[in-house]
């Protein structure tokens, strides 16, 4: 497989896009348990997982550090430029990148990367930057769609299915 690092936004793509307040400003995102499922594929391939956001909040945080996910990059503006100082420190290029997004923000870095997707719920002209586009909505299990296509592309899915169920046998 020639992607190395599987990247990812998360509004829109783990979550709904939704932001959830209380009346004493408590923020709140509904995560999908699915889409650990396509960190745990990602992880038996030993493939490091990255996400860049354009939000900063500690449930990303706490979110990303449950999973063991290696990068985490909050308030990113540029997604792009990020993610090739991380290819640069990682003696990777753009096309060894998967990434996943759904909005404007994602644009650059979903043409750059070697394989990129947008969630079924993301607008058509997202859409079309994409290579592929999910049948799933963000927040609805898209993460571990995108993970579970990536592999099958690269005939990976039936032998790291197996792996991961002997783990659990």
């Amino acid at each position: 497989m020639h992607i190395k690092l599987v990247v990812t936004d998360i509004d829109g793509v783990w979550t709904d896009g939704g932001m959830y307040y209380d009346n004493t400003g408590n923020e709140f995102k509904k995560f999908n348990v699915n889409d650990g499922a396509g960190v745990l594929l990602l992880k038996k391939l030993n493939i490091p997982i990255c996400i860049i956001t354009g939000e900063k909040t500690e449930i990303v945080r706490r979110r990303a550090e449950k999973l063991k996910i290696e990068y985490l990059y909050q308030g990113v503006q540029n997604k792009l430029s990020k993610a090739l100082e991380l290819c640069q420190e990682l003696g990777l290029t753009p096309n060894e990148i998967a990434y996943v997004g759904d909005d404007f923000n994602d644009v650059k870095l979903l043409r750059q990367a070697g394989i990129s997707a947008s969630p079924a719920n993301a607008p058509a002209y997202i859409q079309q930057e994409a290579q592929w586009t999910l049948s799933k909505k963000g927040g609805e299990g898209a993460f571990r769609e995108f993970v579970e296509k990536l592999l099958a592309h690269f005939d990976l899915l039936d032998e790291t299915v197996k792996k991961v169920l002997d783990d659990f046998s």
